[in-house]
């Protein structure tokens, strides 16, 4: 179901299952990002700005069976391979409760993961049980579609961002900011710095860019900043407020603003 489109249809917003949407989609991607449920909704706690809090997210992040996250990975890529691009590529975001069944079912399907991004955030958590090490990364896994049809990269500008090196594949950036957060939180938002990065470096102006696990929209704001093309999936009917809401703010004013704190946070080495 069509939840929101903007007066000039580049970004848009579907309400409902990405299992139940994405066959019905028409368009070929030239970039996916996703950041599926990690399935840890679980009654446990963590630590947040120094508050015990529970981790459960919602429904949408109740714990499965092995066998069902299994299932679930592998008919939701499936279904993206099919919407993706001859010479599209794929990023997906995760921890080690998922990333090694993401990286298992990218492979039987027949992508070539390009790399294993590292995102080393400089400012993590504290550790709650104090029996492991803190939990200061995320990875993204970047595959294309096929093994020998070659994907966009723009070498250039990463080298430019990264002091005229070459990128490495560990990415030290800050969390979400709290002028991220203006319009209302969500619980796995990524920062717009982290999907601005990964924007540039795998798409080209006016090219089309699909999340199948919209939540707030980061993917599409970074998209629209960008001058890219947005289509977002979404079940959570809060999600998909704050996702409208966060658009609808971005005037002319507001771009020039958000354009220079993500330039900033995009050069961090």
């Amino acid at each position: 179901m069509l939840y929101f489109q903007s007066p000039d249809q580049n970004f848009l917003l579907r309400q409902g299952d990405c299992l139940h949407i994405l066959p019905s989609l028409n368009h070929k991607f030239n970039m996916i990002f996703a950041d599926p449920p990690y399935f840890l909704s679980n009654n446990g706690l963590t630590v947040k700005n120094g508050i015990i809090q529970s981790v459960n997210k919602g429904d949408w992040d109740s714990s499965l069976s092995v066998d069902d996250i299994d299932k679930f990975t592998y008919d939701w890529l499936l279904m993206a391979r099919e919407v993706l691009a001859d010479n599209g590529t794929i990023w997906i975001s995760g921890t080690h409760h998922n990333i090694f069944t993401l990286g298992k079912t990218l492979e039987q399907l027949g992508f070539k993961i390009l790399n294993m991004i590292t995102w080393e955030k400089p400012n993590p958590p504290p550790n709650f049980s104090c029996r492991y090490f803190t939990y200061s990364t995320e990875w993204i896994i970047w595959a294309r579609k096929y093994p020998k049809i070659p994907h966009y990269f723009d070498y250039q500008l990463m080298k430019k961002l990264n002091s005229d090196k070459q990128m490495k594949d560990v990415w030290r950036l800050p969390a979400v900011q709290s002028w991220e957060k203006q319009q209302g939180k969500h619980p796995t938002q990524k920062p717009l710095g982290l999907l601005s990065r990964i924007i540039l470096a795998s798409t080209q102006k006016d090219d089309l860019i699909l999340d199948p696990f919209a939540g707030s929209a980061t993917t599409g704001i970074a998209a629209h900043l960008l001058d890219r093309k947005f289509v977002g999936i979404e079940q959570e009917a809060e999600f998909l407020t704050l996702a409208k809401r966060r658009f609808l703010a971005i005037n002319e004013d507001a771009k020039i603003i958000i354009k220079q704190k993500i330039r900033e946070q995009i050069s961090l080495i």
